[in-house]
């Protein structure tokens, strides 16, 4: 099989022949469709982050595709489409995993980091974290939805964003661009904040009711003209960012961090967070149910990804584009094409 590997921080990947993976107990291969490009497989291959993966590794988790042998496992079958998300396994008995909270497992794997993810012709993932993907939902719309779409679903509910409050959403990419559509659909009004012309306006055709320009607008003030925010949604990679929206937070709002800066560090006001009643929260992905929700939300037709699809080859080019901000919103890479 072809696989796009990376084999030392901070430099290109190589597209190589590798061999097929052989499922262990548990386990089911998968003949991948389509891969998204997340911002995060761009720190696991630059070895950004204090816990870093283990070169050579397949990075990635957006993977979709066909299960195509899984011994022994019963629940999935044979040609049946499903989703390989960052939670690629949790030890199913901790506190964590028993109280709803499975993504904070001590002893999860995560796909594309702790073993090999998404951009390759053929991956493995255990049976059981491997989600179904349902009948009208394309390969390349569910890979964004497996992380860009969980994440942001399950921000939103950390907030626990309710009809009429105002939320923020800084930074309308791949992420971005969906959680505008997710709090519309709580019943929200949003303020999309970005620097660019294309992203604001991708955010006005999705619903977003406010645009805020951080280019030449105080992001601060511009929400607290309407109030302030009671949830401001942290998407941008970019300290400033963070700081910004959240000085736009009404009494009682809360900052939902999910961007993760390489040295990402924000000073959090005491004063003003006391006085008022403000609360940062980290959120990280979802869950199984919290995907399930998101690919039910989009069979309906209540949601639009918006991407590009790409074959795997382009990856490099792919990851210097998504560096430069040249991305409208999602780069999905075809592995059905043969790319």
């Amino acid at each position: 099989m072809k696989a796009a590997v990376v084999r030392t921080f901070g430099e290109p990947l190589v597209v190589e022949e590798r061999p097929d993976p052989e499922p262990g107990p548990g386990q089911v291969r998968v003949r991948v469709e389509a891969c998204g490009l997340c911002h995060t497989d761009i720190h696991a291959a630059h070895g950004d982050w204090p816990v870093k993966p283990n070169p050579p590794f397949v990075p990635s988790h957006e993977g979709v595709g066909l299960v195509e042998l899984g011994a022994g496992v019963t629940h999935l079958s044979v040609g049946q489409r499903v989703a390989m998300p960052w939670l690629g396994h949790a030890c199913g008995r901790c506190e964590h995993c028993l109280s709803g909270w499975e993504t904070l497992c001590e002893q999860q794997i995560n796909t594309g980091y702790g073993c090999d993810g998404g951009y390759a012709e053929k991956m493995l993932a255990w049976a059981d974290f491997a989600q179904p993907v349902p009948d009208g939902v394309s390969a390349l719309d569910a890979a964004p939805l497996t992380c860009a779409g969980v994440t942001t679903y399950k921000a939103l509910k950390v907030a626990g964003v309710r009809p009429a409050q105002l939320v923020a959403v800084s930074g309308v990419g791949g992420l971005g661009h969906l959680a505008v559509q997710y709090a519309k659909i709580a019943g929200a009004r949003v303020a999309a904040i970005d620097v660019t012309d294309d992203k604001l306006e991708l955010a006005a055709e999705l619903g977003a009711d406010i645009l805020i320009d951080a280019r030449t607008q105080d992001v601060g003030q511009e929400l607290k003209r309407y109030g302030g925010a009671h949830a401001a949604i942290a998407l941008a990679v970019n300290e400033a960012a963070f700081e910004a929206v959240a000085s736009g937070l009404r009494r009682g709002g809360k900052l939902v961090m999910v961007a993760l800066p390489a040295q990402g560090t924000v000073r959090v006001p005491i004063f003003d967070t006391v006085l008022g009643g403000t609360s940062v929260i980290g959120s990280i992905v979802g869950t199984r149910l919290d995907l399930a929700e998101v690919f039910q939300l989009h069979a309906e037709g209540r949601t639009r990804v918006i991407r590009e699809s790409r074959p795997l080859s382009s990856v490099n080019e792919s990851i210097d584009e998504v560096l430069r901000g040249q991305v409208k919103a999602r780069i999905v890479f075809d592995l059905a094409e043969g790319g």
